[in-house]
């Protein structure tokens, strides 16, 4: 068979070879849009990662007093809960900004603040009035009213905040991370 008469006038298309391109299978096509796929949610997956890990070495943040009450709301020899919010780095914080101490008033001018947090796993701890002991009810962990190990498997005694009556005669404490040790 004779080859179909071709236009002189008019130049054949260049092939992909000669434009220097190379030229993919369908096969080869879906394999790379496959990985960059891939590697795209890799990327995506490692970045909560990656700030986690990098979290520390980035700015902390600021340690600021916070009121929880006027100082003549507290009796003296006694601890309750009182909440405060923390300071956070991250604008979308919200609720899990808000924390918790255990305050208790020991004189006229001296008060004392326990973290919540169980220094085994960071369980929340409760205050028993009637044992005066801190019992931490994920492991049995146990602490003496002035926060240090009493029985179980916490490894630290509880973490203290600082604490301050201001001019105001406001209670502040001194917020800090969440001191899990």
């Amino acid at each position: 068979m004779a080859d179909a008469p071709t236009d002189p006038e008019v130049p054949a298309a260049p092939s992909a070879a000669e434009k220097g391109t190379p030229e993919y299978t369908r096969r080869q096509f879906l394999g790379l849009l496959s990985a960059g796929v891939g590697a795209l949610g890799a990327v995506l997956v490692a970045i909560p990662f990656v700030s986690f890990l990098l979290a520390p070495l980035l700015k902390q943040p600021e340690q600021v007093w916070r009121a929880v009450g006027a100082s003549s709301t507290f009796k003296i020899g006694e601890t309750v809960e009182v909440a405060f919010q923390d300071p956070s780095p991250l604008p979308y914080a919200g609720v899990s900004a808000q924390t918790a101490a255990w305050l208790r008033r020991e004189s006229e001018t001296t008060f004392r603040a326990f973290a919540v947090n169980c220094t085994h796993l960071g369980c929340p701890v409760q205050w028993l009035p009637d044992g005066k002991l801190f019992l931490c009810p994920c492991h049995g962990g146990v602490y003496y009213e002035d926060g240090q190990v009493a029985a179980g498997p916490p490894p630290h005694p509880l973490p203290q905040y600082e604490v301050r009556v201001n001019a105001a005669g406001q209670v502040e404490i001194r917020t800090q991370r969440v001191p899990i040790a």
